[in-house]
């Protein structure tokens, strides 16, 4: 029986075009779809129902479909972590366990595991973000996945476990609506601006952050994977950059293109959440690792949300 993948959190934000992006270039039979409940949208590949704290049906399944790697995309996101800290605890550092322990005990080869700027902290410097710095989160998210982050090196340095993982900005995508992010306004943003011509915003219109399109993180995730084991160097996660940007750019780029739309702000939560997160990303390890650079800036990536949206959203 042929290798196949897996990717668990399959329709999620990033699961979604992930899995597209994988088949397309290894076929639909050797990518295999996975989340917590059947998706709403019809697969073009095989799909399995999976919690991936149930850690007999996820052997059931790697064993079903001969799984040689895996990505693992399923968590509660920064703000949805925050209203369930405990849930949020078990699920992303429990499913991480999950499945280092298969590529341990030599069932699976190769391990994608998403980290993310949320590790850094308020005492991080914010501007041009070094790989290595100080980490002292301050949200159950960022918590979580410094962990993970750790428990990766340990895995690769003690078992020689294959795991590699990119620490991702906010990621912006016309593909899926958001998924509890506190970066996910600037997705929000181009669905309101096509329905409505108006948005408000959570977070005020100076708050910086740094964020990727969707393309340019599936091309980074899908690199990472496929490049020599010798050229990985970091085994805990790699910094990521794309673009940086506040309300008022992204603001600027739609009155481009519906000069009727309007802003105005109403900071929540997750005001505090983003004033803790950096404003820039020094991805300098990534670039001279695995060759890593984005294609899109914040006009290029607008000109597509809203070509592409006006096409799905009504």
């Amino acid at each position: 029986m042929s290798e196949t993948i897996l990717v668990i959190g399959s329709s999620g934000q990033i699961g979604t075009e992930l899995v597209e992006e994988l088949r397309n270039q290894f076929g639909n039979d050797k990518v295999i779809a996975s989340d917590i409940k059947e998706p709403q949208n019809v697969q073009n590949g095989p799909f399995e129902v999976l919690d991936i704290l149930n850690k007999e049906q996820l052997l059931k399944i790697v064993e079903k479909h001969n799984v040689k790697e895996i990505y693992l995309l399923a968590a509660l996101l920064s703000a949805t972590a925050e209203k369930n800290p405990e849930f949020a605890w078990e699920l992303n550092m429990n499913s991480l366990f999950n499945v280092l322990n298969l590529a341990k005990d030599g069932i699976i080869k190769k391990i994608f595991w998403p980290s993310s700027i949320a590790v850094f902290g308020p005492t991080t410097p914010r501007e041009n973000t070094p790989q290595y710095t100080i980490m002292e989160p301050s949200t159950v998210y960022g918590i979580s996945k410094q962990a993970g982050e750790r428990w990766c090196e340990y895995y690769n340095e003690k078992y020689g476990v294959d795991v590699r993982s990119i620490r991702y900005p906010g990621l912006i995508g016309y593909k899926s609506l958001p998924g509890g992010g506190t970066t996910d306004y600037a997705v929000d943003i181009f669905h309101q601006a096509i329905k409505h011509q108006k948005y408000e915003c959570f977070l005020n219109k100076s708050t910086r952050l740094p964020m990727m399109y969707m393309a340019d993180a599936i091309k980074a995730t899908i690199q990472i994977m496929q490049a020599p084991s010798e050229n990985i160097k970091i085994r805990s996660s790699y910094n990521l950059a794309g673009i940086s940007f506040n309300p008022e750019d992204i603001s600027s780029e739609i009155k481009k293109y519906i000069p009727s739309f309007s802003i105005s702000y109403k900071e929540d939560f997750r005001q505090k959440i983003a004033d803790s997160w950096p404003q820039s990303i020094d991805d300098t390890n990534s670039k001279k690792d695995w060759n890593w650079y984005p294609e899109y800036n914040l006009e290029s990536m607008s000109a597509d949300m809203i070509k592409n949206l006006k096409n799905i959203v009504t």
